[in-house]
C-alpha cells in the first residue's frame, strides 16, 4: 500500500542572530511534512504492516525533500528527527507503525549514515496542531549542542481521518551552543553514542 498524500509542506528555518549576536554561519534546519490518509481510521486493525510500509516510503520521500530544502548533500546533515500526529479517528499505534519499524533505514540512506537513534514524538490531535520534532545528532547521541527541536504546523491538518508525518534535518546544532559535552569534531559515530 502506498501513502495517499493530500499535501506536502516543506519548512526551512535559518537563524542568523541570537541574543544580539551574529550566528556565523547561520544555523539551518528543514522539515518536510506529509499529510496522508489514515487507512485504518475509525477501526481497530491487528495487522499494521501497511502503515509500516508507508513509513518506509515516507522516510525516503521526506528526508530527500528536507535535505533538498537545505541545499546540501545528505552526508552534510548533522541532526535528524521525526514526528507524527494522528487525527482523532486514528490511534497512537498508527503513528508508531509509521515512525518506528522501517522509517529509519531510508532516512539514514539519504543522509549517508545515522548511527544514533532518530528522536521521535507522536500524538493524537486535530487540525492546526503543533508538531514538535525532537532533534539529535545523527551519529552520536551525546553531542549536547545538537539536542534541539523544530516546531511545525499545518493549519488544516491532521483531519480526523489523516496522519501528519514529518522528518527534520539540520546542517548544524543550536545557535551559539555553550553547555559543553562531546563536540562535532570529536564524534566517532560508531556506536550511536559518541
Amino acid at each position: 500500500m502506498s501513502a495517499i498524500i493530500r499535501k506536502i509542506v516543506t519548512v526551512v528555518e535559518e537563524t542568523q542572530m541570537e541574543m544580539g549576536r551574529q550566528v556565523s554561519p547561520p544555523t539551518r534546519r528543514a522539515a518536510a511534512i506529509a499529510v496522508i490518509e489514515n487507512p485504518f481510521a475509525g477501526k481497530y486493525v491487528e495487522d499494521l504492516s501497511p502503515l509500516i510500509a508507508i513509513g518506509e516510503e515516507l522516510g525516503e520521500l521526506l528526508s530527500k525533500r528536507a535535505v533538498a530544502a537545505l541545499g546540501i548533500d545528505g552526508a552534510k546533515a548533522q541532526s535528524y528527527g521525526k514526528a507524527a500526529a494522528v487525527g482523532e479517528n486514528g490511534e497512537l499505534e498508527h503513528a508508531a507503525a509509521i515512525l518506528h519499524p522501517k522509517m529509519g533505514a531510508p532516512v539514514r540512506k539519504v543522509l549517508s549514515k545515522g548511527a544514533a537513534l532518530i528522536p521521535s514524538s507522536k500524538k493524537r490531535s486535530g487540525p492546526g496542531t503543533t508538531l514538535d520534532i525532537p532533534l539529535g545528532h545523527k551519529d552520536a547521541a551525546f553531542v549536547r549542542s545538537h539536542f534541539d527541536g523544530m516546531e511545525v504546523q499545518i493549519n488544516d491538518a491532521p483531519r480526523a481521518n489523516e496522519i501528519m508525518v514529518a522528518v527534520a534535518v539540520t546542517d548544524s546544532g543550536r545557535p551559539l551552543p555553550r553547555v559543553g559535552g562531546l563536540t562535532v569534531a570529536e564524534v566517532r559515530g560508531e556506536d550511536g553514542l559518541r
